[in-house]
């Protein structure tokens, strides 16, 4: 049992990272007005949110730019244009994934960017290349992170040799990540022990991205908080891929921490999160995302269901479990 005050005070170490543009451009293909865009990064400011994730940094040669709006990218102009010389506290991230980014030439120096800090994404099969993406990003002058991908279908054994690869980059942060929203808050803390025993031997920090399929983001976020780790990626209304993430104004209600001011995230949500809803975006927790949650499997089928506005649930569970 967690001491109280672990959930019951606040702190100072604890940051908070918004995925609203980048997880829940997965949802709308990064089509967010640069109105949209704006107002999130001023509520973010007001609302003393540490970190604004502005997209992704994709390869132009292997997405088609006609396809995407422009956060799947994420130019530094385009960052500019939205937070100037960004002369507040909240700072600037975006996500490289290993494979899809042509880092070498689109992340450039630190000293030339309005970006703050890179978050390398990978799985457990691609950490000897994501440990070059890190070693890049930081001689260049960033903060970065490295989140692990899709933790709850690889080995044990294998999640600890890429933690002990992962402990000696330069890495600051190492992140557990639930992709497929399948993990519960025991395994959740089972799996943190294993991160803090490698976050400990190489001085490093921890975080947590969770998906919503089973209702459990936000669960397995504070089961995370009260084990230690300090980095968490919420988004605003929940907004991500498939069911979604952590929701920002949970997260932000529970921690209790007065630099956080909770109003401005549900100012936001009324104006903007709602009328995306009304305007036909979709995402959030359902049946289907609950059954591949269930099965530990990719969200893809469910979020194809979700495209075909189907409703035949229960012959989508037995395609499902056909597949598992």
């Amino acid at each position: 049992m967690k001491e109280i005050v672990s959930l019951m005070d606040y702190r100072s170490s604890i940051k908070v990272v918004d995925a609203t543009l980048r997880d829940g451009g997965l949802v709308n293909d990064f089509y967010f007005t640069d109105e949209f865009v704006r107002a999130l990064y001023e509520s973010n400011v007001k609302a003393g949110v540490d970190y604004m994730e502005m997209g992704y940094k994709a390869s132009k040669e292997m997405f088609d730019q006609s396809k995407f709006g422009k956060w799947k990218f994420c130019d530094d102009d385009d960052i500019r244009a939205i937070v100037g010389d960004n002369d507040t506290n909240l700072k600037i991230a975006v996500m490289a994934d290993v494979g899809r980014c042509d880092y070498k030439k689109d992340i450039l120096s630190r000293s030339e960017s309005p970006i703050d800090l890179i978050r390398v994404a990978t799985y457990l099969n691609t950490i000897p290349a994501a440990a070059n993406m890190i070693e890049d990003a930081k001689k260049k002058g960033y903060e970065v992170t490295c989140n692990i991908m899709a933790i709850s279908n690889g080995q044990e054994s294998d999640l600890k040799v890429a933690l002990e690869i992962l402990g000696q980059t330069s890495a600051d942060v190492l992140y557990i990540v639930d992709s497929f929203g399948s993990l519960y808050p025991e395994q959740i803390a089972r799996i943190t022990d294993t991160y803090m025993e490698f976050a400990t031997k190489y001085n490093k920090q921890l975080g947590i991205h969770a998906h919503n399929n089973q209702q459990l983001a936000f669960a397995n976020t504070i089961e995370a908080v009260g084990d230690g780790v300090d980095w968490l990626d919420a988004t605003y209304a929940g907004m991500g891929r498939g069911a979604g993430n952590c929701a920002m104004e949970l997260l932000l209600g529970f921690l209790r921490n007065p630099k956080y001011n909770n109003f401005y995230v549900i100012q936001f949500i009324e104006k903007y999160m709602n009328k995306l809803k009304e305007d036909g975006v979709v995402w959030g927790f359902d049946l289907q995302y609950m059954m591949t949650g269930l099965l530990n499997q990719h969200p893809r089928a469910a979020i194809q269901f979700t495209k075909d506005k189907r409703k035949d649930y229960a012959e989508f569970y037995k395609e499902v479990v056909a597949q598992d």
